[in-house]
């Protein structure tokens, strides 16, 4: 096979290995891209080698007009526009693979590259993670090589050399990119595009449906990172705040929408206690505005461009979604009190319960509340009742209890006695409010896992969790995770429930399960440090590079002066390099070099330590029928004068001016 390949003329290898090069582009977006497109680009790509092996005519017009009318049709019929991101690049993919099919000329090769270098960038509309931008870093090396290799002369030119210059062009351009990186005034990503910039991204949710959670802990993908500043909190500690639940339709949680008015409105009234923990987060973009902070957190983040506030019930929301990265400062205590200390008309809403649902639930609790041992017990005594049938009645703790009916907490109790985290609290919530206790459901992630490569704390979708508040007099809003008392394990220590992993991943723990821990802590350290370095590059952070290089006020003016100065100083370097150049090497040797260089493009054999007089011999003996041979001749005579004849008239200007005027030429006689 590899001999065939060897033995095809230029043009069909160099297409061939273009096509390579455009299938290892839009492979990333395969998982996103619709089926018939993904179909449609492998068939289009596939005829085209075929075409170039075969050594076949290209299709005409009418194909690719009909191809193109079918991708239109199929795009508005998968997403119901032809604009925006997804249809965008769908769109992009399709019309790349046609329009391999109409390369006739060069010009249409250049349309091919630069669509491809448009469809590479298109990746990271969707990732910016770490393994996407060596992936295109590939992609455009490749893309390079194969531009450099559509300028190279007539003839086989290996694709290596190709390849080389094009790394050369790569490495000289990395500092121009690594300058305008730093320095090119940071605006709003192009990846987060209205409407569909977060489509397919799991996370927390506003509200909670009996088993939604347990899907979070099938996904192992980060949610943050974590760096304490000081000695972390203890793992049972590690409760991270998200959306507080309050309403029950007898289906799912949602956050509360009192029918009080406002001045009945229950205040957060947090105090705290105890050491402080100082940390910073770096939270996944999940659309969402909720910044996820550890309890409680009393006093603002530090987080820039936007506008983080306290909700009454202790989260912390921002003025905006958050679409991208980012990373934030927060001071948090785990030991604090908060809400009210007295009976408020506000705590009504924390035990209303929908009518017609989990009758066996509500009979519990009437049960519980005519014995004698509980007929006049507090809040307290009753939650240790709760928790005490949770730890002797037989529950399990699951991510596969089955689906639930109408009545979940009546399943839990009863029935399953199994479940995950959100069926327990939610069950433990309906049966306090049975009991007339006020109580809510916080959801947010608990636990995490530290990194022992770079010391951070990581905390993965797979660590969601749902715990509970239920309001005591004299104390406020207290934490109980029923959780714990089911599942220990759960929140006080690493254990979690696995989710099931790939063959690739069963077969590395089988073979070395410590290698494999300590491969992906490698693996995620440089995410975190990709992340840290790349992706959160703020526009603070460019301030604070001006500030270090003397800025008192830093503003976009000097950052804009800064960078005119690096391209004005780079500019006066160069042009002193050529200058310097120029003067000390030989610049008769650069005529003579230039002279083998034009009669090497046009296909003469030229040996480097041809003199002027060789090149004039080979042109008279064999290039005599071609124009102005004569007169390239008689000039490489001339050059030769000059330099072991000084008595001639001629100077090295007017040779260098001569040279220019000449018609080399373009094809071997």
């Amino acid at each position: 096979m590899l001999q065939r390949l060897s033995h095809l003329p230029r043009d069909a290898r160099d297409t061939l290995f273009l096509l390579v090069v455009i299938a290892w582009v839009i492979l990333p977006q395969v998982e996103r891209l619709p089926l018939w497109c993904s179909a449609i680009a492998a068939a289009v790509l596939l005829w085209r080698g075929h075409i170039a092996v075969q050594g076949q005519p290209l299709p005409s017009r009418w194909w690719l007009l009909g191809l193109l009318a079918l991708a239109s049709a199929a795009t508005w019929w998968s997403y119901r526009t032809l604009l925006g991101r997804d249809a965008g690049v769908t769109l992009i993919v399709v019309l790349l693979t046609l329009k391999t099919l109409e390369m006739r000329a060069r010009r249409d090769a250049f349309v091919v590259f630069f669509l491809g270098f448009f469809t590479m960038l298109s990746n990271f509309f969707f990732s910016q993670s770490l393994l996407t931008a060596a992936a295109m870093l590939v992609a455009l090396l490749g893309l390079l090589t194969a531009l450099v290799n559509s300028h190279m002369p007539v003839g086989r030119p290996p694709l290596l050399q190709a390849a080389k210059t094009a790394g050369w062009m790569a490495l000289l351009g990395a500092p121009i990119m690594v300058v305008l990186f730093m320095l090119f005034p940071r605006m709003a990503p192009l990846w987060g595009l209205p409407g569909d910039a977060m489509s397919g991204r799991s996370g927390l949710s506003g509200q909670m449906q009996v088993g939604s959670i347990a899907s979070l802990a099938l996904d192992d993908s980060i949610a943050m990172r974590i760096r304490f500043e000081g000695p972390p909190p203890a793992q049972n500690d590690l409760y991270f705040r998200g959306p507080v639940l309050s309403s029950f339709d007898g289906k799912e949680w949602r956050p509360l929408r009192s029918s009080f008015p406002p001045r009945f409105l229950l205040a957060a009234d947090v105090s705290v206690q105890g050491p402080p923990v100082q940390y910073q987060v770096t939270l996944a973009a999940n659309n969402r505005p909720w910044l996820i902070v550890l309890d409680a957190t009393p006093d603002k983040p530090e987080i820039v461009g936007y506008t983080p506030t306290m909700a009454p019930d202790l989260q912390w929301l921002t003025d905006q979604p958050m679409a991208d990265l980012v990373r934030y400062r927060a001071t948090s205590y785990p030991q604090f009190r908060h809400g009210p200390t007295r009976l408020a008309v506000g705590l009504q809403d924390y035990v209303d319960l929908p009518s017609g649902f989990n009758p066996r639930t509500l009979q519990l609790a009437a049960e519980m509340r005519r014995s004698p041992e509980l007929a006049r017990a507090s809040t307290p005594q009753l939650v240790d009742a709760v928790l005490q049938r949770l730890r002797t009645g037989g529950y399990q703790y699951t991510l596969e209890p089955g689906l639930f009916g109408t009545h979940t907490a009546d399943e839990f109790w009863f029935d399953r006695k199994a479940g995950f985290c959100e069926h327990i609290a939610s069950s433990f919530v309906l049966l306090m409010r049975a009991l007339d206790v006020p109580a809510r459901v916080v959801t947010g992630y608990q636990g995490g896992q530290v990194n022992s490569v770079d010391g951070m704390w990581t905390v993965r979708q797979s660590d969601a969790h749902a715990w509970t508040e239920v309001w005591v007099a004299g104390q406020g809003w207290v934490r109980v995770d029923p959780t714990s008392v089911v599942a220990p394990g759960r929140t006080g220590s690493f254990v979690r429930l696995q989710p099931p992993q790939n063959v690739f991943t069963q077969a590395l723990n089988t073979v070395n399960p410590v290698f494999a821990v300590n491969l992906r802590a490698m693996w995620e350290a440089a995410n975190n440090r990709w992340n840290q370095w790349v992706l959160n590059y703020t526009q603070s952070q460019q301030m604070n590079l001006l500030r270090q290089l003397g800025f008192d006020a830093p503003s976009w003016e000097d950052l804009s002066y800064v960078l005119l100065s690096l391209i004005v100083l780079a500019s006066s370097v160069g042009a002193l390099w050529t200058l310097w150049e120029r003067y000390q090497q030989d610049p008769w040797l650069r005529l003579l070099h230039k002279a083998h260089a034009r009669l090497r493009k046009a296909g003469w054999t030229v040996a480097p330590q041809d003199t002027p007089r060789q090149l004039a011999v080979k042109l008279q003996a064999n290039g005599s029928s071609l124009p102005d041979t004569a007169a390239i001749a008689a000039w490489l005579l001339r050059l030769e004068a000059w330099r072991y004849a000084p008595q001639t008239p001629a100077s090295l200007a007017t040779l260098r001016r001569e040279c220019q005027q000449l018609t080399w030429p373009h094809r071997l006689p």
